[in-house]
């Protein structure tokens, strides 16, 4: 029985439990589960899941310019009348994911 957090490379390993002689496996699941929550891993998980960087002050100019650029497109085809405010709107998507 031992709970190794990492090796050598700062890998995260799972937590290792071995039965006991005599013991069932709704004790060793029990047990086991017991570790992994002391140890933090599953918080952790959950932590980093969306973890997205930061974009570059480059990226975020860009994105922005391009926002700019169709909301004055959209403003400008709403007030020549070419296309209505209903054309911008988002449609939802029919279906399960």
């Amino acid at each position: 029985m031992s709970d190794r957090p990492h090796n050598r490379n700062n890998e995260y390993l799972v937590s290792e439990t071995k039965r006991r002689k005599g013991e069932s496996f709704e004790s060793l699941l029990r047990r086991f589960s017991k570790r992994v929550q002391q140890s933090g891993k599953i918080l952790q998980a959950k932590k980093v899941r969306f973890f997205s960087q930061t974009k570059s002050k480059n990226l975020q100019r860009e994105a922005a310019l391009r926002r700019e650029y169709l909301r004055a497109r959209r403003e400008y085809l709403i007030k020549t009348g070419q296309a209505t405010e209903e054309d911008f709107v988002k449609k939802k998507k029919s279906g399960r994911r």
